[in-house]
């Protein structure tokens, strides 16, 4: 585990203690059983979504809303998460993957409420979960998905929470980062294995990553390779490999329309 995730999950503790003592476990828990039900608020199909532009040809892109990154700093101002939400799905985005994270990532929850209200698409929670109570926020403010870290949780850990948001209507992106922790996430259930092309130890990026662990990989999963996807070329590549589905945030996020250009690099 890199030293900027011991960082991010340290100070992800402090902030799941402020949370409980805010509003307490129960509150939370009541909040997101309500919403399963809620006309708005309801689980729209992540992996479904996913699944649906694949079926029809097309790549299956999770178009992320981030304001900044621990390693390249600000990446917009200003920063409209509704209108990056629309853009996007306006453009052919399958679903959405908001950055929550406040410290690191200068991220919130009301990015993510904002984002989901403007458009249909289906959103993940796009944060470090630490402990259950994260999963019942998630629902509660209407995150369709969410994200495990392997790196970050221990074998129950990773049981628990996909026990707990597939209880609670949600899908589940198992992230992996190489072959080590590829064995740990082909035990969970969830189709979604995410394959982060970034090197936790020295932070550089290559979609290889992804192309290599394709061979240990089953055909049920469906893979999400994460990171590192900047050009036609990165794109053609992994389509060729069979790879269709796809993470793409820093790219879209620098440019004027980040629509136009997750059109332009995918459709």
């Amino acid at each position: 585990m890199s030293d900027i995730l011991h960082r991010i999950l340290d100070t992800k503790k402090e902030e799941v203690i402020l949370a409980k003592s805010q509003v307490p476990f129960v509150e939370v828990e009541h909040l997101a059983l309500e919403s399963i039900h809620h006309e708005l608020l309801k689980p729209r199909g992540f992996h479904a979504a996913i699944e649906d532009k694949i079926s029809n040809g097309y790549a299956g892109v999770i178009a992320e809303i981030k304001q900044a990154s621990p390693s390249r700093g600000i990446l917009r101002s200003p920063f409209y998460p509704a209108e990056i939400a629309q853009s996007y799905e306006k453009h052919g985005a399958a679903c959405l993957s908001v950055l929550t994270d406040v410290q690191y990532f200068k991220g919130t929850t009301a990015f993510l409420k904002e984002a989901r209200q403007a458009c249909s698409l289906p959103v993940i929670r796009k944060d470090f979960m630490i402990d259950p109570y994260q999963i019942f926020e998630a629902r509660a403010m209407g995150a369709d998905a969410i994200l495990l870290i392997v790196s970050a949780l221990s074998d129950a850990q990773l049981q628990e929470f996909e026990d707990v948001a597939m209880k609670l209507g949600m899908d589940v992106l198992v992230e992996v980062h190489g072959a080590e922790e590829l064995d740990r996430a082909l035990a969970l259930n969830s189709p979604l294995l995410g394959v982060n092309n970034r090197d936790l130890k020295t932070f550089e990026v290559s979609i290889q990553n992804t192309i290599d662990l394709l061979d240990q990989i089953p055909k049920n999963k469906r893979v999400v390779t994460e990171s590192g996807i900047l050009q036609q070329s990165d794109v053609d590549i992994l389509r060729r490999h069979q790879v269709h589905a796809f993470l793409v945030g820093e790219a879209f996020m620098r440019a004027p329309s980040p629509g136009e250009a997750l059109e332009k690099l995918f459709f």
